[in-house]
Order: structure tokens, then C-alpha cells, then sequence
């Protein structure tokens, strides 16, 4: 039997689970077993927990539906825990180095407890210093095991639940589980508290807490700060059943209010029914009160009186709503020009427009891209709704006939903004533009993550200082309502790049779409508007963008490469859209396509690929064409840029270090062999999972038209698909 049974929620925070699962198993006191909860067999969190189970025996994952919610997930790793000690660790904290140790060396010192509280450390999750609140709660108390009743304020409602270990004879014995609903903390801690005969605790840190940027979910607004109530009522009613001495029921009376009316007196966690929920909270406080009880003092007592006899309108008065209106006025948006800012300023208070969507791609570079592929797919299911195009004034010629735009920075670009219910985009919206109540924001995303983004760049110094302000890119972030995920990689890393609290649509790539469905005549047609020759191989050579270079620079030289390979071949140039002049840099052999507005185009085109790090490399693996890696400067890259994953050890197909290299494997054929084959085959198996050519109408379905999860089109399967066509053969003869 193991000494500790660490219990792991892990829904929506899959992409940082793997922190927390290493706290745990880096640990220097072994005798453990860890529970990841998962959502189901089919969760992003279920495939890191079954990678961990697979290497290390004391891993053993449940599931828990998310229906009901954290107290299920962890009442499910409670009924598998074989431990004598119970732990909870949410799934984006961490076990600080030594927990474990330090905990059974107190256990050894305190005896069989029931409950050892311990301290834990607020980390914010980017900028401020971090606390640790429940240093000052232990602190007052004895230093040895002990009686509830001897720290009669150490009720248990002030701590989580990951702050303390549990003797798990003792929960079962007295059948404590975790109260359903949301704010399960305190009414477990409660109920723990009021059932322990014997406790100690540990004033030192065991568990670093990362505080998110928005803060806790529960204090968003919305009605579920009802279950708040529900869950003191269940440990006052509890309390008063046991005939609680005054002594230890004033201070859990107190703490339990105190929480009660720091939500009553919040001027945005109850947008509704806030005379409901303090109507209600008056009932409660009447029921309670312990015979005696004084109020505290000050601006806190008043509350107390003004909730003691059911004063609403009082209290209201006393909320403060000038902080409220003052922190209106400060979101006021600031566009540039007075009369323009004045415009947007009135058309937000205007209705909004629920049958108008904006679309943008590459902060107005064209109509490209999922917006572009999700634009034409709304016209066809969803006609009732007007979408408007938003481009840089240089691009307007570039809109296709038919499609509506409005230029950036226009009178017409902001009145759109201002109305439209639905905004979607493959990067992000201007800072000045609000996120209106009922208006819905979906990030399209442009690519699969190779490179470290969002968030993750603040630790490499040469990107961070071209990215600007985090703290602007992470208000930017908080207006998504969705975002848009090509595979569960990209589902766990755009979670740890962009933290909010969005939902990930795993459906695809809209613009992605077309390799599933275009057809040989599609490719030829592309291939005669590109120049390329009918007898001639096609290799599509796309670089990314260096963020310690200073301009574009082909890393192979492509016209020696072209003499070396044979004149079979033509290479077609993409550089990286920051690259794009508008005029041509290849001649004879060597055709230049990065003004080409699409970049699919392009990919259906290539007989094959030859990138570097480019996220085009994911794409292009839909079509199952060869592919080959040009890795020169990967170890620079790496370190200068950081990686999510090592490329090396998981290509797409061949992979060639020196121009040398890359010459003899386009020349011999082996980048288009049977090993080059099976590593595109494994590549494709992990990341072009949902891209099987009903991207475009999954994203329409759900976002626009509302329907719900389950009557959208199913994936594809991977075997099942049929990719557009290649032009020519691939094997040299």
C-alpha cells in the first residue's frame, strides 16, 4: 500500500498537465501512486496520462465526465486511492521539490491525524509577487497534533483542498466525498474540519498554486455564485447539528460570510438576480447566527447588519458604484482620430447586428487563410448572414469579385466592428476593439506549433522584444469565445500559449480543407497559373521566419541545388509572409510564388516539400507528398526561438543538415523512399488527425448557425481520406 495517493484533476488544462504529473514523479519519496483524472478515452488530457502510465507503473489514470464537474473528478480518484494519505493537486500546480518527503516526516512526527494542513504558495501567472496565504492561518496554531477545538479558527473554509493531506481511513470512515457543484472546496474543507477529532500542520510550502490570469473561474459572472451559498448552508446546517460550541461555530460563521459578501458586494460576479442571491443570503445569516455572535467592525459590520436584517437597497448603496462607472470609462475604447473614436464610442451602444460576421486574415493581408475558407463556406450554408472582409487599403485590389470588405482603419471597418456579432480572425484584432457582451470571437489560428507562441516567447529575449507586450497580446486573448485546433498538439500548446478561458473547437483547418477535396484538374489549373512546366517536377521550397536575422535569406543556394538535382525539377520559392515584396526574386528554374495569394494553391501544386521549421510542414503532410527537412541551423533555431517538440527525432520525412545532403536525396530518390514514407505516415497519424475536409462546415455549423456538437459532421478517419492528387511521379527512374 502506498503512503501517498496524489490525485490529479485535469480537465482544460491538458497542455500544462505534464508539469504537474513531473512535480509528482520527480519527487525524492517514491512510495506513491499518482491519479491523472481525465475527462474520458477520448480527452486531450487522456493521451499525456497514458503516456505517463506507460513509463511509470505508479501512474494509474481514471476517468471522470465533465458533466460533473471538479468534485466528481475528484471523488473518482478518491473511490481508486489505495494510499494511506490522500493529496489533491490540481492539474496546472505543482509539487514544490521535497513535498513528499516533508510530508510523511511530519506524519512521523504528529502521528495518525486525521487532517495535516500545510502551507502553499500564489503564484501569479505573469507578472506580481508571490503569497502564501495560509502562512498566517497556521501560524496561530499549536505545534503539535491537536483538537479542532484548540484553533477554533482553523475551519477548514478558508483552505483548498490541495492544502492539506487526509487520512484516507478517515474519509472513508466518515464517508466524506466532495459536495457536488461548484465551490466544492468549502464545503469540503468544512465538512472535513467538522469531523476531525485530531489535526497538525506543516508551516512550510508543499504545493505552488499558479494563479490564472483572469483569475479563478468561479469568480466570473453568472449564477452559479448560488452554489456558493448552497455549499455554507451545508456546512452551517452540518455545524448546528453537531451543536457546535460558540467558541468554534462564531469563527466558521464568520469566515463563511465574509466569502458570502465579498461575491454580494462584487460589481460584476452577479449581473442577474443579485437581490435573489442576497435575499437569499439574509435567510441564511437569520438561521445561523450563533447565539452572541458580534459583528466585526467597521465596513464589514455594516454589511453584516445590513444583511442580518434583509436592508438590499442599503447595501447596494454601499457597493460603491462609482468604482463600477469608473472602471467603465476607463475601457472606453481609444481609436485613433476624435471623431472616429466618437463614432465607434456611439455605435457600441447600438444593437448588435446578429446576422453580421467580420473576417480578417494576417492583420489585412487578403482574403486568405480559414477566414477566407470559413467566409466561403458561410456563404453557401449560412446566406442570411452579411460577412465583410477586413484588409489593408494595399490589398483591397486582391478581394475576390463578390466578396463585401471594408478597408482597416476606414469609418466603415469600425462601425462593422462595433455591430457585428460574430468577429473571426487568424492572429488578432486591434487592442481599441471591445468585446461586446453577446458578441461571439473565434481564433482561426494560421499554423501548427512548432515554434514556442503566445505566452511561452516571454522566456527567449529575441522574439519577446518583436512580440511587444505580453500583457497586450493576453487582452487580445481573453475576447476569444473559441479557438480553432488542427490536432490534440496544437490543442494542449495553444492551451499553455494563449491561458484563457476559451473553448478549443478540435475541428480542423478550414483552408486545409481543399487538399481533401481538390481534384486533378485543380492541380493542374494551379500549376498552368504558377508556370510550371507539364513535364517538370515541382518542389515547393518554404522557409520561416528567423527572428534573430534581419531580412530574408534562402538558406540552400537554390540555383546550384536546381544544377545539382537535374533539370527534371523546377523549385517554387515561398519565403515567409514578412518577406512578401510583391515582386519576383526567381528566374528560369526557380519561380518565385510568395505573392501568391494562396498558400494551398501553392502546396497542391509541389510535387514535394522542402522547409525548414515552417508550420506549413503540417499542411502539407495532408496531402501525403514527400517531404524534406533542411535543418542547417536547428540547434540555433532551438535555443534563439525555442521548439515545443524535437523535430529530429519526429520528421515529416528526410532530413538534410548541409546543402550536400539535401542535393543527394533529391537526387538518389530517397526522399520519396520507403523510410522517407513511414515518417510521413507517423507524422500525418499525430498531426493531421481532424483535417479531413469538413473543417469549413464544422466551424459554420457551430459558430454561426449554433447547432450543437453532436449533429456536426464526424471526423473522417485518417485511412479513410483520399488527398488531392499529385501532378507527376515522385520516384525518380
Amino acid at each position: 500500500m502506498p503512503r501517498f495517493s496524489i490525485i490529479v484533476p485535469s480537465h482544460g488544462v491538458a497542455g500544462r498537465l505534464p508539469q504537474a504529473l513531473d512535480s509528482v514523479l520527480g519527487q525524492s519519496f517514491g512510495e506513491f501512486e499518482l491519479i491523472p483524472v481525465t475527462d474520458g478515452p477520448d480527452a486531450p488530457a487522456q493521451a499525456v496520462a497514458a503516456g505517463y502510465a506507460e513509463r511509470d507503473c505508479r501512474v494509474a489514470p481514471v476517468h471522470s465526465p465533465p458533466a460533473v464537474g471538479l468534485a466528481g473528478a475528484r471523488d473518482a480518484g478518491l473511490r481508486a486511492a489505495t494510499g494511506d494519505w490522500l493529496l489533491f493537486l490540481d492539474g496546472d500546480d505543482t509539487l514544490l521539490p521535497g513535498a513528499l518527503a516533508a510530508l510523511d516526516a511530519r506524519l512521523g512526527e504528529t502521528g495518525d491525524v486525521d487532517v495535516l494542513y500545510f502551507e502553499h504558495e500564489r503564484t501569479p501567472w505573469w507578472t506580481g509577487e508571490p503569497a502564501n496565504p495560509a502562512a498566517p492561518v497556521l501560524a496561530r496554531t499549536p505545534d503539535g497534533a491537536f483538537p479542532p477545538e484548540r484553533a477554533p479558527h482553523l475551519t477548514g473554509v478558508e483552505l483548498p483542498a490541495w492544502s492539506a493531506a487526509y487520512r484516507r481511513a478517515f474519509l472513508t470512515e466518515r464517508q466524506l466525498t466532495f459536495p457536488e457543484g461548484r465551490f466544492t472546496d468549502i464545503g469540503f474543507g468544512g465538512l472535513v474540519a467538522l469531523s476531525a477529532e485530531r489535526v497538525a500542520v506543516l508551516r512550510q510550502v508543499v504545493v505552488r498554486h499558479l494563479l490564472r490570469r483572469q483569475g479563478n473561474r468561479l469568480g466570473l459572472p453568472g449564477g452559479h455564485h448560488f452554489e456558493l451559498l448552497a455549499q455554507a448552508e451545508l456546512v452551517l446546517a452540518r455545524a448546528a447539528e453537531l451543536e457546535l460550541p460558540a467558541e468554534r461555530f462564531g469563527p466558521l460563521f464568520e469566515q463563511l460570510f465574509a466569502a458570502v459578501l465579498k461575491t454580494a458586494a462584487h460589481p460584476r460576479r452577479l449581473p442577474r438576480r443579485r437581490r435573489a442571491f442576497f435575499q437569499r443570503a439574509s435567510g441564511l445569516y437569520r438561521r445561523y447566527r450563533p447565539a452572541g455572535y458580534r459583528t466585526p467592525g467597521g465596513s464589514l459590520g455594516v454589511q453584516h447588519r445590513l444583511l442580518a436584517s434583509g436592508a438590499y437597497l442599503a447595501f447596494r448603496a454601499l457597493r460603491g458604484a462609482n468604482r463600477a462607472l469608473a472602471r467603465a470609462v476607463s475601457a472606453v475604447p481609444r481609436p485613433r482620430g476624435l471623431w472616429t473614436r466618437l463614432r465607434y464610442r456611439h455605435r457600441l451602444r447600438t444593437r448588435l447586428d446578429a446576422n453580421l460576421a467580420v473576417y480578417c486574415a494576417y492583420w489585412g493581408r487578403g482574403y486568405v487563410c480559414n477566414p477566407a475558407a470559413i467566409h466561403a463556406k458561410a456563404r453557401e450554408l449560412a446566406p442570411h448572414i452579411r460577412s465583410v472582409f477586413l484588409v489593408e487599403a494595399e490589398q483591397a485590389h486582391t478581394v475576390p469579385e463578390g466578396v463585401e470588405y471594408a478597408v482597416i482603419g476606414s469609418r466603415e471597418y469600425w462601425d462593422v466592428l462595433a455591430r457585428a456579432k460574430y468577429l473571426i480572425n487568424n492572429a488578432n484584432f486591434a487592442d481599441a476593439v471591445v468585446k461586446r457582451k453577446g458578441s461571439v470571437h473565434l481564433s482561426t489560428q494560421h499554423g501548427t506549433p512548432l515554434k514556442k507562441m503566445g505566452a511561452d516567447q516571454a522566456t527567449y529575449p529575441v522574439v519577446a522584444a518583436a512580440t511587444g507586450s505580453f500583457a497586450r497580446l493576453l487582452a487580445r486573448v481573453d475576447r476569444w469565445d473559441f479557438n480553432l485546433s488542427s490536432n490534440p498538439h496544437s490543442t494542449q500548446m495553444w492551451e499553455r500559449a494563449f491561458p484563457a478561458t476559451h473553448e478549443t473547437l478540435e475541428y480542423g483547418y478550414p483552408r486545409n480543407d481543399v487538399y481533401c477535396t481538390a481534384t486533378a484538374e485543380d492541380v493542374a489549373r494551379v500549376r498552368r497559373e504558377l508556370g510550371v512546366p507539364e513535364d517538370k517536377k515541382a518542389l515547393l521550397y518554404a522557409p520561416t521566419h528567423r527572428d534573430h536575422a534581419t531580412g530574408f535569406e534562402t538558406g540552400p543556394d537554390l540555383r546550384a541545388l536546381c544544377e545539382e538535382i537535374g533539370d527534371e525539377y523546377v523549385v517554387l520559392l515561398r519565403a515567409h509572409y514578412f518577406y512578401d515584396r510583391g515582386a519576383a526574386r526567381g528566374t528560369g528554374r526557380i519561380i518565385d510564388v510568395t505573392g501568391h495569394r494562396s498558400a494551398e494553391d501553392v502546396c497542391l501544386a509541389a510535387d514535394a516539400l522542402i522547409t525548414d521549421y515552417s508550420s506549413i510542414m503540417f499542411d502539407y503532410a495532408n496531402l501525403d507528398r514527400p517531404i524534406v527537412v533542411y535543418a542547417d541551423d536547428w540547434d540555433v533555431y532551438r535555443e534563439l526561438r525555442g521548439v515545443y517538440f524535437d523535430l529530429m527525432e519526429a520528421p515529416p520525412g528526410r532530413v538534410a543538415r548541409t546543402p550536400g545532403e539535401l542535393a543527394a536525396v533529391l537526387r538518389d530518390g530517397s526522399y520519396a523512399d520507403e523510410e522517407a514514407d513511414a515518417l510521413r505516415a507517423a507524422f500525418r497519424e499525430r498531426f493531421c488527425q481532424f483535417d479531413d475536409g469538413h473543417a469549413a462546415e464544422r466551424v459554420v455549423r457551430r459558430v454561426l448557425l449554433g447547432e450543437p456538437p453532436e449533429a456536426l459532421p464526424p471526423v473522417v478517419p485518417l485511412a479513410e481520406r483520399v488527398p488531392a492528387p499529385a501532378a507527376t511521379t515522385l520516384v525518380r527512374s
